[in-house]
């Protein structure tokens, strides 16, 4: 096995200690582990327990620590380790934040078996917005300054400067 598969596996183990421990402190089985240039920059469980906060995913967690350790939103050559398969919001957040690479230990499968969310949701979210169950829909504002364009103007000024 190469080198770089045994680090893969190394950080994935420590992602899966960091969510068996979590379950043992009253937690959701899940941690987290970000990794660039062979450094680790985060070690993270699900804190929902804790903050009450849907978001505070273990992946969201270490995503939140890495981005202000770093002073930066976009974590490019940033590597995350998952004990279970990212959700749909970790992967997105994972995606908007520049990363590239993840690996996860179990599938939203094996987690359905257990009770937790699983496989069905990334299927939901595939469908057409109005065949989902949670109502989600397009209702157009006109407004003489969109947002959008303020934040594009914005940017064009500040890559001038």
């Amino acid at each position: 096995m190469p080198p770089e598969d045994t680090r893969h596996d190394d950080h994935l183990r420590d992602a899966v200690i960091l969510a068996r421990e979590n379950v043992r402190s009253g937690g959701r089985p899940y941690g987290a582990v970000i990794v660039r240039d062979g450094t680790v920059l985060a070690r993270s469980v699900n804190t929902i327990a804790l903050t009450n906060d849907p978001t505070d995913h273990a992946e969201m967690v270490a995503l939140r620590e890495v981005s202000r350790r770093l002073g930066t939103p976009k974590l490019e050559g940033c590597i995350v380790y998952a004990s279970g398969r990212p959700c749909s919001m970790c992967h997105a957040a994972m995606r908007l934040s520049g990363i590239r690479e993840a690996y996860f230990a179990f599938s939203a499968e094996e987690g359905e078996e257990y009770g937790l969310l699983g496989a069905g949701i990334y299927a939901e979210l595939c469908r057409p917005l109005a065949d989902q169950p949670m109502r989600v829909a397009h209702r157009p504002v006109v407004e003489p300054e969109h947002p959008y364009a303020l934040w594009r103007d914005r940017q064009s000024l500040a890559r001038e400067s």
